[in-house]
């Protein structure tokens, strides 16, 4: 089985290296380097990474209509496309192996269909997610299903943890579903849309919080998208405004008449007043300044400053 394997992020990372262990990977397809940080230094994909240091042809076209990109991957004979964390494949490209092109994607689709399910799912106070294997077809994440696993979603996972566990029972999935392929025997059925779930891509104006909401949605929103992209807010200190991205906290259920917003401080705790409770910051990071926790944060300032926080307009 000759596989070319396509993928950009760590995510797609643990994929490629079981792929490569059991079977022939062929070529490897990432996206071209990017510059990135205020050195703006060129950086590699993850994929390419890795696939540089076990010495796998690498591929970074930037248009994957291009007919000499096409030609070179003709040129590899391949009986299957393996695609993780990549971009939507043109039909010259997902149909040219034998076998066609199979995708892993972080749900269990057809729910959360789209760029950031991990995301979503936490987001929406999901307590179970998991992992699809499908056929690749002309729209985006529709195909027929190969293979799906659960994978539960704890009250403190975060996006972080949750991606890792994901990125780890999707390389396995994926392995067997590879498996069944190449004995003949893989088993595909359409999808059957039941719900409204979807995952689209996360902007960063999309991540304010909005404190007026209820605590346990603040909650899932914030570590639904911790440590990336981040949830943020904007504090006062002395009147002039700072942003800080929000990690971690705790939500405190209490009945209570205090305005959403309002900041309580005491024994070097921040909480923030919200409905039906007391959301209790415990990681942020203050523009501009390294991530700490919050009792970091209220060393840092003087008994005079005056902090509060700026709601969402």
């Amino acid at each position: 089985m000759r596989i070319i394997f396509m993928g950009t992020p760590d995510f797609a990372v643990k994929s490629l290296e079981t792929l490569n262990i059991n079977y022939n990977v062929v070529a490897v397809v990432t996206a071209p380097d990017k510059k990135r940080g205020r050195g703006q230094k060129v950086i590699p994909t993850p994929v390419k990474e890795f696939a540089t240091k076990t010495g796998l042809p690498v591929l970074q076209p930037s248009n994957l209509k291009d007919p000499e990109f096409i030609e070179i991957l003709k040129s590899y004979n391949p009986d299957l496309n393996v695609v993780v964390a990549f971009r939507m494949l043109p039909e010259a490209v997902f149909s040219l192996p034998t076998n066609g092109s199979i995708n892993l994607h972080a749900s269990l689709l057809p729910d959360y269909r789209g760029a950031a399910p991990i995301n979503h799912a936490i987001i929406n106070g999901e307590k179970q997610t998991g992992v699809t294997t499908f056929f690749l077809d002309k729209k985006i994440d529709t195909g027929r299903i190969i293979m799906q696993h659960n994978v539960n979603i704890y009250p403190n996972d975060t996006a972080g943890t949750l991606h890792d566990k994901l990125m780890v029972t999707g390389a396995s999935i994926l392995s067997a579903t590879v498996k069944e392929i190449e004995e003949g025997t893989a088993e595909a059925a359409p999808q059957i849309k039941k719900s409204d779930k979807s995952a689209p891509k996360i902007y960063k104006e999309d991540c304010e919080i909005d404190w007026s909401k209820d605590g346990r949605v603040i909650h899932n929103f914030i570590r639904g998208l911790s440590p990336y992209p981040a949830a943020w807010t904007t504090f006062t200190k002395n009147g002039k405004p700072f942003t800080a991205k929000i990690f971690m906290g705790h939500f405190a259920k209490e009945d209570h008449d205090m305005i959403p917003g309002i900041l309580k401080i005491n024994e070097n705790k921040l909480a923030i007043a919200v409905k039906r409770g007391w959301y209790e910051i415990q990681e942020l990071q203050p523009q501009s300044k390294k991530r700490v926790t919050a009792e970091e944060f209220l060393r840092g300032l003087q008994k005079s400053d005056e902090l509060k926080l700026k709601m969402l307009s």
